[in-house]
Formats: structure tokens, C-alpha cells, sequence
């Protein structure tokens, strides 16, 4: 699959996630990467900054958080298209969650693992 088709599928993912909650996500950008840093080579997708739950008055002119989905791990792990559109969804969400303050324990309790 190529970038592009993966990217695609990013964006298709993004395009589900209700709008009533996409609506309360704030200062987040997501990104496609084809390869996690080397020291986590089957990660799938990574989510960096301050979840919306931990913002305080003091969150100003701060940089927007990252949501990256790696292309490259995803890919190896898939044996079909179709696991690649359900595994790029799963991600997206989880990452999505941890913006929202749901922590990994939780993701995986309810089959965001």
C-alpha cells in the first residue's frame, strides 16, 4: 500500500470519529510517518503533547499535540487491506483517546488495545 493510500485511510478514519467529539478536540494535528523511532520498531501510533483533561489556565501559545500513525509497522502486521482499514482505525481512535485523557489501561479494556 502506498503512502498516499495509507494517508487515505487516516483520513477516512478521522472522517468517523463522531462529530460531536471532534468538535472538542483542540490544538491537535495528526501525521503519517512511515516508521516509529527505533527504539519501538512495531509501534502503531503515538500521541504527544497535554490531553485535553490535564489543560489547566495555564495552557497558552503552546505547540499543537501530535498524533502520529506509523505506516510501516501497521503494514507488516496486516495480512489484507481490510485488516489494514481496521488496525488504521483502531489506532486513530486510541491515539484520539489519549487526547482526551483516557489512559492505555482503559483503551484496551474497552478493545482499543
Amino acid at each position: 500500500m502506498t503512502r498516499e493510500e495509507f494517508e487515505e485511510l487516516v483520513a477516512e478514519a478521522l472522517d468517523r470519529i463522531p462529530p460531536e467529539l471532534t468538535r472538542l478536540m483542540d490544538n491537535v494535528a495528526v501525521f503519517v510517518e512511515d516508521e516509529p523511532p527505533a527504539d519501538d520498531p512495531e509501534l502503531l501510533g503515538l500521541y504527544e503533547g497535554t490531553p485535553l483533561t490535564d489543560r489547566g489556565e495555564w495552557y497558552a501559545g503552546v505547540l499543537p499535540d501530535r498524533i502520529t500513525v506509523y505506516r510501516g509497522p501497521t503494514l507488516r502486521m496486516c495480512t489484507s487491506r481490510e485488516d489494514v482499514v481496521a488496525e488504521t482505525e483502531v489506532t486513530v481512535v486510541h491515539e484520539i483517546a489519549h487526547h482526551f485523557g483516557i489512559d492505555d489501561a482503559r483503551l484496551h479494556a474497552l478493545g482499543y488495545g
